[in-house]
């Protein structure tokens, strides 16, 4: 290797981030970072850059990045900061760099992440979001730039180490029966129904396996994540909604399953750490030392199975119907949920009333075709207001 890999990680001062850094930090003469990205913890950002020392930095806003960059300065760095949406495509396209960690949460990920797309990097997508909003413009994209993309969500990522390399031919042609989609069922898989109204934020956000951001926490809690990765998984693997399954596995040590025509099931396990997949991802196909503790199986003893219940869960099934229904929809639900769960962390809405926001949304708006960004961003767009209209006709 004549040059340590460039990275840039867009959302640095996440869980995924930060866990992205950790395994950088661990191979230093096969990756350097190039750019980091943040959006609140601006403080934390700083000390990624004095710790990483990247050639840029990005922040959401110019006063932001003046005090960003007068720190930067004082503490000796060289580090150029830059601003907004045309910074983040910026470093996420540069030719130096050879790899992009797309870890922004939400719908902010997806211009970033199809510019480095369109130059053709080596996708690490930890960015749901993208392939949900746009999944055949993305694969489109993929195809047409020859960019890799690897995906890093604990779930995808087992699915594609179960996969033959050939998976891309079809799932039929590789002999691949369906895919079994692993969930932990969240912090209330086992609450009483008639309990779920008066659980609060802080409750949702105690996932009992993983260290998440709050948003992503939410979602787990509601199987909305679940619901987004099915939709993810079906653009990843070219697979039809009815070829996946959810399953829930409270122990989250199987990541997830392939199940194929002859009868085998292959499955990836793993402690409940995401640098597993990142360093998957950050060294395929080649494997590196993550920094996770081998697997004890003697002290996890059992592992349980179980169907998810739709009526305990229903952003899981408005998910599956989304994704049946394609075009504007998946898109529309992503943007419906962003609303209702920023509107339950601040204690505007209950914890079901999530999923009433979401299916009144999708329940108002006709299904369209997207056959550009706009057309995305549009019904984007469109959801968001409906949501808002739920608030506001609700007194939230």
């Amino acid at each position: 290797m004549s040059r340590p890999q460039q990275i840039t990680v867009l959302g640095a001062t996440g869980s995924i981030g930060l866990s992205t850094l950790d395994v950088i930090a661990r191979h230093p003469q096969r990756y350097q970072v190039f750019a980091l990205s943040g959006f609140s913890r601006l403080s934390e950002l700083l000390a990624l850059c004095v710790k990483h020392s990247p050639r840029f930095a990005v922040v959401p806003e110019a006063v932001v990045a003046r005090t960003l960059q007068d720190d930067l300065r004082a503490a000796g760095l060289s580090t150029r900061v830059l601003v907004g949406e045309e910074g983040l495509c910026q470093v996420a396209s540069d030719p130096e760099v050879d790899a992009v960690m797309a870890a922004i949460v939400g719908a902010a990920g997806l211009r970033p992440t199809l510019a480095a797309v369109e130059a053709g990097k080596k996708i690490l997508l930890a960015n749901k979001e993208a392939l949900v909003m746009s999944g055949a413009l993305f694969m489109q994209a993929v195809r047409k730039s020859g960019s890799v993309l690897l995906p890093i969500d604990s779930e995808h990522n087992a699915i594609f180490q179960c996969m033959p390399q050939d998976f891309a031919r079809g799932l039929g042609a590789v002999g691949v029966r369906r895919i079994l989609l692993t969930a932990s069922g969240g912090p209330f898989r086992q609450t009483p129904m008639a309990e779920l109204a008066h659980v609060t934020p802080e409750q949702a956000c105690a996932h009992p396996n993983w260290s998440m951001g709050r948003k992503i926490s939410v979602d787990s809690a509601s199987m909305m994540n679940k619901g987004l990765e099915l939709i993810e998984a079906c653009w990843l693997f070219d697979a039809k909604p009815a070829q996946v399954e959810v399953v829930i596995h409270p122990q989250s040590v199987i990541h997830s399953l392939v199940d194929y025509i002859d009868g085998s099931v292959l499955a990836q396990l793993g402690n409940p750490d995401m640098r597993t997949p990142i360093a998957n991802a950050l060294a395929w196909p080649e494997r590196i030392d993550s920094g996770v503790a081998p697997l004890d199986l003697f002290a996890i003893a059992r592992l349980d199975f179980q169907a998810p219940d739709e009526t305990r869960f229903p952003c899981l099934r408005l998910a599956r119907q989304a994704a049946e229904a394609g075009d504007s929809a998946p898109a529309m639900l992503n943007a419906a949920n962003e609303v209702a769960v920023a509107a339950f962390l601040d204690g505007r809405v209950r914890y079901p009333e999530i999923a009433s926001i979401i299916e009144e949304v999708l329940g108002l708006e006709p299904v369209v075709a997207v056959n550009d960004l706009e057309a995305v961003f549009t019904a984007d767009a469109k959801a968001r207001v409906l949501a808002g209209q739920w608030l506001s006709r609700h007194g939230r």
